[in-house]
């Protein structure tokens, strides 16, 4: 994976250093120190969580501003299908799509219609191959990084067909290609509901290179959209995409479109730990496929929406029913095409190395035993008050040099026993002429005479 470029930063002005984020920090990526949270990169997957469970917002996702569109002389919106389901009172997808293409974008192309032609390609590529099963969905690259590092047995399992916002996003640069405006003319800009998305654009999956040139926050347009949408009159045709691709935005969405009998849906990142957890053990062999999605309810549960994603939910399901009943003439006149698209991923996805102790063997094994040590030692509760999220966590920053014994309230209360009673203990032993009913005094002179 080379050099993981992350999304997700840590504003330190707003840390209190609580440790709300440690204990929900699915893969361990957090600790805090010297009353500031800080971030792992070998560890983090950018699933966002830690921003969703901040009080204080001091965790936040790295997107560009919508300024960014203005270095390009022609501009595409990429919205996920997640953002219809940010608006209430709102059926008509034209209405959304029109008041994103409002904002300053040349064209709207919607990431569900690469969802629908993902969904046919990965049909196709389950009756054809006979590989690993469980086959575990690429779409989600919080759940692909969380393989990569620490289930990198079952990067074989993993789905080798591009991310529908990829496919969405090659197919619109070839369109607009064709129509006379130059490759590096075309800005591709993808409206994200998650960080792990963001950080795809730079760390892309499969590829090389991604054709996206900018991500863009729902929740930093939401406001702009809203007042477009009271004040807008003309609604244009943008429209391409039908239910199945729209069905992606919400847990089960895409396992529902592939009408595979034998497979599951999985949201929630702490949940798909689990599963992976079974698969790697070699119980969840009659699974043939799974949708591994690390937000709680999917995509409308991402950390940059705005909505509720129980309330987001039922949104999506009125404009899937609107949909329905759209007719040719409400939608987009030269629909767009995936035909030049190759759908299967063209570089091997490697596993990340894994954080070692020390490089030498032998010095390694040192300190594993002297983690197993202090950890036989520590109370193993789990409270967190010490800045790491568990006491494992714990005894292994010690080791590494990151933490001291004393951060630890329990352990740092039996020191002040133990020196309580050294110190009774000691002035036990005193003689008659220290003790408290004749207390010494020392003289200047004598003080002077000494030196």
């Amino acid at each position: 994976m080379g050099d993981f470029v992350h999304s997700v930063e840590l504003d330190k002005e707003k840390c209190i250093g609580c440790t709300d984020c440690i204990k929900r920090c699915p893969t361990e990526a957090i600790r805090v120190r010297n009353g500031k949270a800080v971030i792992s990169g070998e560890k983090c997957i950018d699933c966002g969580l830690c921003i969703k469970v901040c009080r204080q917002r001091a965790k936040k996702a790295t997107t560009q501003n919508m300024s960014i569109i203005r270095r390009y002389p022609y501009k595409v919106a990429l919205p996920a299908p997640s953002l219809y389901a940010q608006f209430k009172n709102l059926s008509n997808v034209n209405v959304i799509l029109t008041a994103l293409k409002r904002l300053g974008f040349d064209d709207v192309c919607e990431v569900a219609s690469g969802a629908q032609m993902v969904t046919e390609a990965t049909k196709k590529y389950i009756s054809e191959n006979t590989g690993a099963r469980p086959l575990v969905s690429s779409a989600c690259p919080a759940v692909v990084r969380l393989i990569v590092m620490r289930f990198p047995s079952l990067i074989e399992n993993i789905l080798p067909i591009i991310a529908p916002v990829e496919a969405s996003a090659a197919a619109v640069r070839e369109y607009v290609m064709s129509l006379g405006v130059p490759r590096d003319d075309i800005g591709i800009f993808f409206i994200s509901p998650c960080a792990a998305k963001c950080s795809y654009a730079i760390n892309p999956i499969g590829s090389e290179r991604s054709d996206i040139d900018g991500v863009i926050s729902m929740q930093d347009i939401f406001m702009s959209m809203r007042n477009g949408i009271n004040g807008l009159t003309d609604v244009e045709k943008l429209a391409q995409s039908g239910v199945t691709g729209v069905d992606w935005a919400a847990a089960g969405g895409e396992s529902s479109g592939l009408a595979i009998e034998n497979a599951i849906a999985v949201d929630g990142v702490e949940n798909v730990i689990q599963v992976l957890e079974e698969v790697e053990n070699g119980q969840l062999q009659d699974v043939d496929y799974i949708e591994g999605l690390a937000c709680t309810g999917g995509c409308i549960g991402g950390p940059l929406t705005v909505t509720n994603s129980f309330v987001a939910r039922n949104r999506l399901r009125r404009v899937q029913r609107e949909m329905r009943g759209m007719s040719p003439e409400e939608r987009r006149p030269l629909p767009l095409s995936f035909k030049h698209v190759d759908f299967f991923m063209r570089k091997k996805i490697e596993p990340a190395p894994a954080p070692k102790l020390d490089e030498d063997m032998t010095a390694a094994i040192g300190k594993l035993e002297k983690i197993n040590r202090i950890y036989a030692e520590l109370p193993c509760i789990d409270c967190g008050s010490c800045g790491s999220p568990t006491c494992r966590a714990f005894a292994e920053d010690i080791v590494r040099g990151q933490a001291n014994i004393e951060d630890c309230i329990f352990m740092l209360r039996n020191r002040v026993r133990y020196l309580a009673e050294e110190m009774l203990d000691l002035s036990a032993k005193l003689p008659q002429t220290f003790s408290q009913s004749a207390p010494f005094v020392a003289q200047p002179a004598v003080r002077q005479a000494k030196r």
